[in-house]
């Protein structure tokens, strides 16, 4: 790979996580909080989605 492009890549990559921060650390300051039983509103589709995964891959062995 040429060097240049990987310096160019890595300089993006920098002035993103740059820019970027100020956004994330406002994000995480004033959004929504967790409250109680939002892990298991998210885990619950979750786990079928997986489950769902697995029983297609079980049909196809």
């Amino acid at each position: 790979m040429n060097i240049w492009l990987q310096i160019a890549s890595a300089a993006f990559v920098g002035l993103l996580l740059f820019f970027l921060y100020p956004a994330a650390k406002h994000w995480m300051q004033n959004g929504p909080k967790a409250k109680k039983g939002d892990w298991q509103a998210a885990a619950i589709p979750l786990l079928l989605v997986v489950g769902f995964v697995i029983l297609l891959i079980a049909m196809v062995r």
